[in-house]
């Protein structure tokens, strides 16, 4: 008899969220109109990049040398240490302790690596890229806060949870531990008043900056040094994370995660600390605050991931209302990996209070927000997941063809970038996905 009124009470649930789909079609159409009307007034303010066409052709043909250099060479370690350097003294010794030192500190955890590279931004305003790993930085504590929080972590069991997570501190790790130590030589060089990028072999940077930073210690093009580090770090993580055997056959291989994947859209979000003056119309069709952001379809495509950095960064740094209030957000918004951070009104960190439906779907179409208590349980980063220490780094240099100068071109600033309406499509799409799951458990 309980097991009729179970079966009956879960087609009642399904024929539910059916009867939403009609909803959710419209309320996807509206999205789009949103997004492009919300869009336009930030295009009125644009901010040059100063994109240096003549050095980044110059930083091409140094790369291809360099990959050719390599490729004669027997021993590509031996290469490495025979390019002429200047002589290795007790000063630069101090520097590589001091900076190891601080590395290591700073790469504690998600939260501590999102604050380092703000305060590096802050003393150092010409290292965009800085910014930039910041706010993506962020939306990695976010992601990994998901996976235990109140919508994404029925769609996955504990072993695919863990997996993801790993996956995500590992890359969120790596790009730190490679690209930290490359902005403290700057700031170092900056402070004494000589370059000190000599040493970045002494990190294990791959050969492929050396140009970047030798042209950027002389002109400071922040836009040419920014490519040059996201095309670096995008690079650096394939072989070690992307590629890697382990989480192909744990994570990227698994139809879970698939599953997951399309069900949890990966947005890269930046909140604005207050919506563009001249984008809300009288009925205030946006939630506040406003996001702006794009989607990364698919994380395995390493062209892509690239591609999407280089946009992110004409986005952030392309437009002049949109810098002015993701800095004011970042400076002004303790990061601890909720999404609470930037809506409060959606989200909460406390489980206790948190909403508990099993049709979460149809209470996010029913309503703006959510009635009065009643929020999406979204936690602290530290509160669900734990420091974790990660494998030996395998040191090698990823540059191994020219192919890989042709991302070295102007970053183009992206045109439908409001996600406000997308990104609570996005959660009614995750919504949905969960509400399914929990009506077969």
């Amino acid at each position: 008899m309980s097991y009729k009124h179970s079966d009956s009470h879960l087609f009642g649930d399904m024929l539910s969220l059916v009867k939403t789909l009609p909803q959710q079609t419209t309320q996807a159409l509206k999205g789009k109109y949103a997004c492009w009307k919300l869009s336009r007034p930030f295009h009125k303010h644009r901010r040059n990049l100063n994109w240096n066409e003549a050095a980044a052709q110059i930083i091409r043909d140094q790369v291809e040398r360099t990959v050719d250099e390599m490729s004669r060479s027997r021993n590509i370690n031996i290469y490495k240490e025979e390019v002429n350097q200047p002589p290795f003294t007790e000063a630069d010794d101090a520097i590589l302790r001091q900076i190891q030192i601080d590395t290591t500190t700073a790469n504690k955890s998600n939260i501590t690596r999102t604050q380092a590279y703000l305060q590096c931004y802050e003393s150092n305003p010409e290292l965009h890229w800085a910014l930039l790993a910041h706010m993506v930085s962020r939306n990695g504590g976010w992601n990994m806060s998901d996976l235990k929080g109140g919508l994404v972590a029925d769609l996955t069991n504990t072993s695919l949870r863990d997996d993801i997570y790993r996956m995500l501190e590992r890359c969120n790790a790596l790009i730190f531990q490679d690209a930290y130590p490359q902005l403290q030589l700057y700031l170092h060089s900056k402070k004494q008043g000589r370059s000190y990028f000599h040493l970045l072999p002494k990190f294990h940077v791959s050969s492929f900056m050396n140009s970047f930073w030798n042209n950027f210690w002389i002109d400071r093009n922040s836009a040419l040094l920014t490519v040059g580090l996201i095309i670096n770090e995008q690079t650096y993580i394939e072989g070690r994370v992307v590629q890697h055997s382990y989480f192909q056959k744990n994570v990227f291989q698994k139809p879970e995660y698939k599953l997951h994947h399309l069900a949890h859209v990966n947005q890269i979000l930046f909140p604005l600390d207050k919506i563009c003056s001249n984008a809300i119309d009288d009925k205030k069709t946006t939630p506040s605050p406003g996001l702006v952001g794009l989607v990364l379809e698919n994380f395995g495509n390493i062209e892509e991931r690239i591609n999407l950095g280089k946009s992110l960064y004409g986005l952030l740094f392309g437009y002049r209302e949109v810098l002015d209030h993701v800095t004011s957000y970042a400076k002004n918004t303790t990061f601890q990996g909720s999404r609470s951070e930037y809506w409060p009104h959606l989200f909460t960190p406390d489980r206790e209070t948190a909403l508990n439906s099993p049709l979460e779907s149809s209470e996010l179409l029913e309503h703006e927000w959510l009635p009065p208590g009643q929020k999406i349980y979204s936690p602290v980063l530290n509160h669900v997941w734990f420091d974790m220490p990660y494998d030996p780094i395998p040191h090698y240099d990823w540059l191994k063809n020219k192919n890989v100068t042709q991302y070295i071109s102007k970053p183009s600033r992206p045109i439908l970038i409001e996600m406000s309406h997308d990104h609570r499509s996005a959660i009614q799409k995750t919504a949905l996905a969960h509400d399914i799951v929990r009506g077969f458990t």
